[in-house]
C-alpha cells in the first residue's frame, strides 16, 4: 500500500482515512485471524468487539448507504480503503462493509417491506447475509441449468426447494437470497427469480461446511419446502439475472481490490524476509534468484492494480464495465498466487507453517481463479465480446 507498488492516485481527503484503515487491520484485526479463522463462539465474540471499535474510531460501514446509517462513500473513493481493509480476509467483517453488496441489492430491488424490515439492521451489524446462487452437479457458469425451484403457493407465498453450495457465512447468517426456477424449466433462459429466505424457517438446513483448501467459510444448504411471503422476492420475477449481473459487477471489482491488498501484505512480508534474513554469505536480499521474485512481483503488482481501477472508474460512472472487469478479475487472481508464492519461496520452510499469513495467502489466490467465476468463463466472455465488436479500441 505504499508508493514502491504503485498504488494510484488517492484522493487528498481519503489518504487519511485509507491509513487509519490500514492501520486498524493491521494492529486489531490481523492479530485475531488465528482465533477469527477458527470460528465458533469466540470468534464471534472478538468479530463483535472489533466492530464497536470500528464504530467508536468512525471507520464503521464507509461504502454503505448514508440514509441506512453507512457513511455513503463514492465508490471512486473507497476502492483506496478496499484495498486496505482487504489485506486481512476478515477486514471488511470487521469494519461493516461486508454486507455491501447485500444492502445495495435490497435497497434497490426490494420491498418496501424488506428494505424497512432488514437494510437497516444489516448496515448495523445486527444481522447478517449471503447469498446462494450455484449448486452441487451444476456448473456454477451456467446459472440456467438451476434446479432449485419456487412454486406459488398459499396466502400469497413461495415454497422453495432445491440445494445450494459454496455459499459464504452460511453458518451464521440471518437471511439468505436464494436463486430459483419460478418459471419454465433448465436451461430455459427466462423465469429465473431472487427470493430472500430468512435462515430460520422451516425447511432451511446447513448441510455441511466445504472446506476450500483446508480452510472453512463454505457451506451447502438445503431447502426443503420453505415458505416465503411474495414481498421476498428480489426483483422482478422471471429477472434474477438482471439484479445477479449488476451485483456480479460490483462484486467482482471488490474482491480484486481485497486480492491486491492481499498480494500487498505478501509483497511487504516478502521484503521484509529477503532483507532481514541472514546467511553465512550475506542476507537473502543479495541473491539474484530472490532479487527476481521481488521483480517479478513488482511488475504484476504494478500492471495488474491499473486494470483494477480501470473497472472502478467505469462502474462509478455508470458505465458497462464487462471487458474490465473480466481483465481485472483474471488479473489479480493470478496476482495474488504468484505474489504469494514468491514470499513463501523466499521464506522457505517458514512460509509452510503457521507463522505467517502467507499459507492463507496462497490459498486465497488459488480459491480466487475459481471463485466469482473461473478464469475460464471470464476470459472466453471477453474475448467473445472483443472479437464480435464492429469496433474495440483497447486502450479505453
Amino acid at each position: 500500500m505504499d508508493e514502491i507498488t504503485g498504488t494510484p492516485h488517492c484522493p487528498p481527503d481519503t489518504t487519511a482515512l485509507r491509513d487509519r484503515v490500514a492501520e486498524f487491520v493491521r494492529g486489531r484485526v490481523m492479530p485475531c485471524e488465528p482465533v477469527l479463522d477458527a470460528g465458533g463462539a469466540q470468534a464471534a465474540a472478538v468479530l463483535r468487539r472489533l466492530q464497536r471499535e470500528a464504530k467508536t474510531e468512525g471507520l464503521w460501514a464507509l461504502p454503505l448507504p448514508s440514509e441506512l446509517g453507512g457513511q455513503g462513500m463514492p465508490l471512486r473513493s473507497y476502492a483506496h480503503v478496499a484495498e486496505a481493509e482487504g489485506a486481512s480476509d476478515h477486514g471488511p467483517a470487521a469494519l461493516g462493509s461486508a454486507p455491501l453488496l447485500d444492502v445495495l441489492m435490497l435497497w434497490r430491488h426490494g420491498s418496501p417491506a424488506v428494505r424497512e424490515r432488514y437494510a437497516e439492521r444489516l448496515v448495523a451489524g445486527d444481522i447478517r447475509a449471503c447469498y446462494a446462487m450455484t449448486e452441487p452437479e451444476t456448473p456454477g457458469t451456467d446459472p440456467f441449468l438451476t434446479t432449485t425451484r419456487a412454486v406459488p403457493a398459499d396466502g400469497g407465498t413461495w415454497r422453495v426447494s432445491g440445494r445450494k453450495w459454496f455459499t459464504s457465512g452460511a453458518a451464521d447468517a440471518d437471511l439468505v437470497t436464494v436463486l430459483a426456477r419460478t418459471d419454465g424449466t433448465p436451461p430455459d433462459r427466462e423465469g429465473l427469480s431472487l427470493l430472500l429466505i430468512p435462515t430460520k424457517s422451516p425447511g432451511f438446513r446447513v448441510v455441511r461446511e466445504l472446506p476450500v483448501l483446508g480452510a472453512g467459510g463454505q457451506w451447502e444448504i438445503e431447502l426443503d419446502g420453505v415458505v416465503v411471503n411474495d414481498d421476498h422476492l428480489i426483483g422482478e420475477r422471471g429477472k434474477a439475472l438482471d439484479v445477479a449481473a449488476e451485483r456480479l459487477q460490483l462484486g467482482r471489482t471488490l474482491r480484486c481490490l481485497r486480492w491486491l491488498g492481499q498480494a500487498g501484505r505478501a509483497f511487504d512480508l516478502m521484503r521484509s524476509r529477503a532483507t532481514t534474513r541472514s546467511r553465512s554469505r550475506g542476507s537473502l536480499a543479495d541473491l539474484q534468484l530472490v532479487q527476481r521474485y521481488v521483480f517479478e512481483s513488482l511488475l504484476v503488482l504494478r500492471t495488474t492494480r491499473p486494470l483494477v481501477y480501470e473497472a472502478v472508474g467505469r462502474l462509478d460512472a455508470g458505465l458497462d464495465a464487462h471487458v474490465e472487469v473480466g481483465l481485472a478479475k483474471v488479473a489479480a487472481a493470478r496476482t495474488l498466487q504468484q505474489v504469494a508464492d514468491a514470499a513463501i519461496q523466499v521464506h522457505g520452510a517458514a512460509g509452510l507453517g503457521p507463522d505467517t499469513a502467507l499459507p492463507a495467502l496462497f490459498r486465497t489466490g488459488r480459491a480466487a481463479r475459481i471463485l466469482d467465476g473461473p478464469d475460464e468463463l471470464h476470459i472466453t466472455s471477453v474475448a467473445r465480446r472483443v472479437l464480435r465488436a464492429p469496433r474495440f479500441r483497447g486502450d479505453r
